[in-house]
């Protein structure tokens, strides 16, 4: 073989080589732009074929009595098929909207942004601009067909119909990054419940989305159903909800708070229904809808007063003297009192060189009537007593366990468990903590403070008014919730199931005896009325200012239909505001309206605010 025929059979070779490469390059990029890329699917599909979610009507809420609280309006999205706008003119499209060439640019990179919006697709409809008016919608709807690529969705938007229990209700906003991840339902520019009821039943108001198919032609021009709409998919609604809040209490707890820091809980005891959660301050709901929430809620979280604190559920506060029911039942259920075992108390407690003050009353007095005046230095005595007794607990620590125990089986501790998200749990310190911040040098002397609801106690103001209810049902309670009814679905079981504290019914008929006593003729006098027997308790929380005023109760005394507890935050004495605010709220519920007189004394409570430049930093 010549040099130039070996050339040539090598030639031969690389020639085969490379159109075989060539060959190879051309079956694999085919392979996948059929089979593992959507590309040009979404293209093709996006020429044929539109397709509009249809959004479904979130489930509306009314309250106890069917009282429509929440509802639905029409409102309309402008949506945006990225690959169809080129070449729109920009500044046209600001002026029919009334909005700047910044916001467009600014808009057009956030949905482009994957992080922001994960389900980027220039082929499929954007959300660019969300929640128009109907006058904004007609006025643009004219404009429509100069602005290629922009189309309108219809959908709605929340409407509330009272300017009340915003804290209760919540919101509805645009989903985070994070929402879309969590769940793959939504996609960007979609709404989710952000708070109270509206978050934490999200997945059964919210309904399950629907869709259609449009035909377009050529020209992207929408040309009618495909097959007559035979693969749409019909949206189904979401489940309305009725609520165990009776708006009319809600109504006047809150007219009753204003210019007051504080929280009104007030739960039915058979039950476990929430009748009432006001938090001071609030704000109306209607603020919060549409393009103007956001500006709104950075409004409100710039307020040194704090709005949008749900304080009810949210604010841990130390009980004081309304925690000395918890403390009379441990003692009587323990052995270490009897109704009648009597204690001193000379202007306070006084034990080896420490002393906690009381007011003035008789002494030694025994049970009920220390519950009647708020005795501090009986319940200190009772403390002390159980936690000195080495014949029943073998040390300090042992006594500190039984006494946390009661108290977590009376509903402290830890979160009770409500039907809505954020809610705390207070704090019940137990052995270890002592141990390690005294280094397990410690006493009943050294804690004593807890006794009167003090010192590490703190409480939400529902947990005292679940101490409230459970007192009125003689020891056992159901965990508090504000959903009564949940259309076609059954509630969660724990909302109807009893739960029973570690104290028998005999010694809470004795606790009721002594709250009976306060109202009738101790610290809770102006609770009084003769139309109902009212049991009370008031609490006057010691505080780095001006104590906090404190009320708890229920009535009637026998079938009783209302629990309440009240916190007003730098109000005084638990006469002060507590027990008047209180009292109110029970007549008020029992009554279904308040008599003239009250209504003067409610105008008076109402109108009398608080100095808090003191207190806020």
């Amino acid at each position: 073989m010549t040099n130039d025929d070996y050339n040539l059979s090598k030639r031969k070779y690389v020639l085969g080589v490379a159109a075989a490469v060539i060959v190879v390059i051309y079956i694999t990029r085919l392979f996948f732009l059929q089979l593992t890329s959507d590309d040009y699917k979404a293209r093709a599909d996006s020429n044929a074929f539109m397709h509009r979610i249809q959004f479904p009507a979130r489930g509306a809420i009314t309250d106890r009595s069917g009282q429509l609280l929440v509802y639905n309006q029409p409102a309309y999205d402008i949506m945006v098929v990225m690959q169809e706008q080129l070449g729109v003119d920009t500044l046209d499209l600001c002026e029919s909207l009334g909005i700047d060439t910044a916001w467009y640019s600014r808009r057009m990179a956030e949905i482009k942004d994957r992080n922001r919006n994960p389900g980027y697709s220039r082929f499929t409809q954007q959300i660019f601009m969300s929640q128009l008016s109907v006058a904004e919608f007609s006025n643009f709807q004219e404009k429509l067909f100069r602005f290629p690529g922009f189309y309108i969705q219809k959908r709605s938007i929340r409407q509330y119909a009272y300017p009340y229990a915003a804290h209760l209700l919540g919101d509805v906003g645009e989903v985070s990054p994070h929402d879309i991840e969590q769940d793959n339902y939504y996609r960007s520019g979609d709404y989710i419940g952000t708070q109270g009821i509206e978050r934490y039943y999200e997945r059964e108001l919210r309904g399950i989305k629907g869709s259609e198919i449009l035909l377009r032609d050529v020209h992207g021009r929408i040309k009618g159903r495909y097959q007559n709409g035979r693969f749409d998919q019909q949206p189904i609604p979401g489940k309305n909800l009725t609520l165990s809040i009776d708006i009319k209490l809600q109504e006047l707890g809150e007219h009753l708070m204003q210019g007051k820091l504080g929280s009104i809980v007030a739960i039915e005891p058979a039950t476990g229904e929430v009748l009432c959660m006001v938090t001071s301050p609030t704000y109306d709901p209607r603020t919060m809808v549409g393009r103007q929430r956001g500006k709104k809620h950075r409004e409100l979280s710039l307020d040194p007063m704090k709005p949008l604190i749900n304080r009810a559920i949210g604010g841990t506060y130390p009980p004081g003297s309304t925690f000395k029911t918890s403390q009379a039942l441990t003692f009587l259920q323990e052995g270490i009192i009897t109704p009648q075992t009597p204690f001193p108390c000379s202007h306070g407690f006084h034990y080896k060189g420490l002393t906690v003050g009381c007011h003035s009353h008789g002494s030694p007095l025994p049970l009920i009537p220390s519950i009647a005046t708020s005795c501090n230095g009986y319940f200190c005595w009772g403390l002390l007593n159980m936690f000195s007794n080495r014949t029943k607990y073998q040390t300090v620590q042992d006594a500190m366990t039984t006494w946390k125990d009661y108290m977590v089986s009376m509903g402290f501790g830890y979160q009770l468990g409500i039907d809505l998200p954020g809610e705390k749990r207070g704090m019940i310190p137990n052995a270890a903590f002592y141990d390690k911040a005294y280094k397990g040098s410690w006493s009943g002397l050294t804690v004593i403070s807890i006794s009167i609801g003090q010192g590490e106690v703190t409480l939400t103001p529902l947990q005292i008014a679940n101490l409230g209810a459970t007192i009125a049902n003689r020891g056992w309670f159901i965990t508090p919730h504000v959903v009564k009814e949940i259309e076609g679905e059954d509630l969660d079981p724990k909302y109807s199931k009893r739960r029973h504290t570690l104290v028998s019914p005999a010694h809470y008929e004795t606790v009721v005896q002594g709250m009976q006593r306060a109202v009738e003729g101790g610290t809770c006098r102006s609770a009084y009325t003769s139309q109902y027997i009212t049991c009370g308790k008031t609490g006057t929380a010691q505080n780095r200012g001006h104590d906090h005023s404190v009320f708890m109760g229920f009535a009637p005394r026998d079938n009783p239909q209302i629990a309440i507890a009240v916190y007003v935050e730098n109000g005084g004495w638990g006469a002060t505001f507590g027990v008047p605010i209180g009292a109110l709220m029970m007549e008020q519920y029992i009554n279904g309206q308040l008599s003239k007189a009250s209504q003067v004394k409610a105008e008076g409570i109402a109108e009398r605010s608080i100095n808090y430049g003191d207190y806020i930093r």
